[in-house]
């Protein structure tokens, strides 16, 4: 599905950062050294490397990781690729300062075990930062899964996040305008989460 949506010369969900990534990059250390779950076309993973971190870019579509590295070239910034489902992916064990997962939507059992995964994979003092459509945005047109059990709410986000400190955690309808896909309206969980 995703290598067919990502397949065109335009960047379905644009060049630019996500907008919660970007007013939330200020709590990154210098270097960080970030993982960019579902990174898709590149946009967040490049923004990261142009503020001087290391970043690594997982995701399932070879076509999208592609145009993550033509972005990379465009913008004269160096990101990692790894082509893998996150089903399948070994997240090591304290190994990064941050991980990044913006509008990365799973299955309700592996997303369980993304969210496990990231806990154990983050640095103490890591940061996860997240930004997800909540249930309520089946309400709204601007994008998102239409199955409930691949959106949070706040109450889940506590429960699959157990562990972090919570820098910041809410749910809010915001304007969102990322590229065709994502325009409009849109009910969101945000969360910023710091590894003890």
């Amino acid at each position: 599905m995703w290598n067919e949506r990502f397949n065109t010369d335009q960047y379905i969900y644009g060049k630019e950062p996500n907008h919660f990534l970007a007013e939330s990059a200020k709590y990154l250390s210098p270097s960080s050294k970030i993982l960019s779950i579902g990174e898709g076309e590149g946009r967040n993973a490049v923004y990261l490397a142009s503020l001087g971190h290391y970043v690594t870019a997982v995701d399932s579509s070879v076509v999208g990781l592609r145009k993550a590295l033509a972005l990379a070239d465009e913008k004269n910034v160096k990101i990692k690729i790894v082509e893998t489902n996150l089903a399948d992916y070994n997240f090591e064990t304290e190994k990064w300062d941050a991980v990044i997962s913006i509008f990365c939507h799973l299955p309700s059992v592996l997303r369980n075990k993304v969210h496990a995964g990231i806990i154990k994979a983050l640095k103490s003092e890591g940061l996860l930062i997240m930004e997800s459509y909540s249930k309520d945005q089946l309400k709204y047109k601007s994008g998102g899964p239409k199955d409930l059990d691949m959106l949070l709410d706040l109450e889940t986000t506590k429960q699959e996040l157990n562990g972090l400190h919570f820098l910041h955690l809410k749910t809010t309808v915001r304007d969102i305008s990322e590229g065709a896909f994502h325009t409009g309206d849109g009910s969101v969980v945000q969360v910023i989460g710091r590894k003890p």
